[in-house]
C-alpha cells in the first residue's frame, strides 16, 4: 500500500529532520525521537522468557521480578526522553581553514534545566561521536569536517543523542543547522613575490607615503602596520597614533591572474594564495587581479580576508 504524503513527510522528518535552520532550535516534545536499543529488545524478550516460565510455575517471586525489572525499563524511558527534551542548539562561527585542512564548526548547547544532563552525545553522519556532560547554562563544542576543497562547505546532518541512564534506550534529535565556512585555497610552496611597483596606493594623490622624512601622525586605523605606531605616545597614554613619512613612494604589489601563464587554474589559486600569505605577513600593501573581479591595493587582516575569500569563491556563481 503506498504511503500517502503526510506518512512520507512524517518519515523524511523522523529520519533527516526538518531541514536546515538558522537556530538557535529548540528541542521541544515534537523533535525528540526515542526506541529501545539492542540491550532493550535483548531484556524485553528476556523479561518475556521470564514471564512465561513465572506464569507456567505460578511462581510469585518470579512476577515480582518481572514487573520489577519492566518498572525499571519503563521509568528509563522518561529519563531518557527528557535528558534531550527542552535543549537549545545555537549556531558559531568556523574559523578559517584551507583545503586540505579539517573545517571545525562551534555548536552551542543551552541547558536551561538546574541539573546536569549526562552522556550527551553528537553524532556525524559517518560515526563520530563527541560526548559530553552538559552543565547548566550554554557550553560550545565543536563538530569537525574534512575540507578537501576549496569554495563553501555546508556542515550539513547531524545528531544529538543520548542512551543515558541505562542504555536501554536511544533518544535523538537529527538536526541540519544552517551553518558553512568559506575554504581557502591551499596555499602553494613558498615563492618570491613578484615585483612590484612605485606609484601612489588606492586612489591617491600626487605624493607617496615612504620612509624618509617623517611629517606628521595620525590616529591608528584597523589594518595599519605595527611597525608604524609611536610607541612613545603609546607609554605616554596618548592613544595610537602612525608616524607618516615623505619621500620615496609607496610600492605598490599587484597579484594577478596574468602573472601565471600556463598554469592549471587551481594551481594558479594557490600560488596566488601563497603570495596573499607572504604579503601579509610582510606588512605590503598588495591588490588581487582576477578574470572576474579586482580588488584594489590595502593592506591588513580586512585586506587579506577579502582576497583570500575572492580566491576561494573564483569561478563559483555569486
Amino acid at each position: 500500500m503506498p504511503l500517502t504524503m503526510r506518512q512520507r513527510f512524517s518519515l523524511a522528518r523522523f529520519l533527516r529532520g526538518p531541514g536546515p535552520e538558522t537556530g538557535p532550535v529548540l528541542l521541544d516534545r515534537h523533535r525528540v525521537y526515542i526506541l529501545p536499543t539492542r540491550q532493550g529488545l535483548l531484556l524485553g524478550a528476556v523479561l518475556i522468557a521470564i514471564l512465561l516460565g513465572a506464569i507456567n510455575y505460578d511462581n510469585a517471586l518470579t512476577f515480582a521480578l518481572v514487573f520489577l525489572l519492566a518498572g525499571l525499563g519503563v521509568v528509563s524511558i522518561l529519563h531518557t526522553w527528557h535528558n534531550l527534551q527542552g535543549l537549545r542548539v545555537e549556531t558559531g562561527r568556523c574559523p578559517e581553514v584551507f583545503a586540505g585542512g579539517e573545517a571545525r564548526f562551534a555548536i552551542g548547547l543551552r541547558n536551561e534545566a538546574r541539573q546536569t544532563r549526562p552522556a550527551l552525545a553528537l553524532v556525524l553522519p559517518d560515526g563520530t561521536e563527541t560526548v559530553l556532560d552538559l552543565q547548566p547554562g550554554l557550553h560550545w563544542t565543536t563538530l569537525s569536517r574534512p575540507a578537501p576543497r576549496r569554495g563553501r562547505l555546508a556542515l550539513g546532518r547531524f545528531r544529538l543523542a543520548t542512551r543515558f541512564p541505562l542504555g536501554l534506550f536511544r533518544a535523538w534529535s537529527p538536526l541540519e543547522l544552517a551553518m558553512g565556512c568559506l575554504v581557502y585555497p591551499a596555499p602553494a610552496p613558498p615563492s618570491p613575490l613578484p615585483p612590484g611597483q612605485f606609484g601612489t596606493i588606492g586612489s591617491g594623490g600626487a605624493q607617496g607615503l615612504g620612509h624618509d622624512d617623517f611629517t606628521a601622525m595620525r590616529p591608528y586605523q584597523t589594518g595599519d602596520s605595527i611597525r608604524q605606531v609611536y610607541w612613545k605616545a603609546v607609554a605616554r597614554g596618548q592613544g595610537m597614533h602612525i608616524k607618516q613619512f615623505a619621500g620615496e613612494a609607496a610600492q605598490e604589489l599587484w597579484l594577478t591572474w596574468d602573472l601565471l601563464p600556463g598554469l592549471p587554474a587551481e594551481e594558479r589559486l594557490s600560488r596566488l594564495c601563497r603570495w596573499v600569505l607572504e604579503a601579509d605577513e610582510a606588512g605590503l600593501a598588495y591588490g588581487l587581479r582576477l578574470p572576474e573581479r579586482i580588488i584594489a591595493p590595502g593592506s591588513g587582516p580586512a585586506q587579506r580576508r577579502q582576497c583570500l575569500e575572492a580566491l576561494a569563491l573564483h569561478g563559483e556563481q555569486p
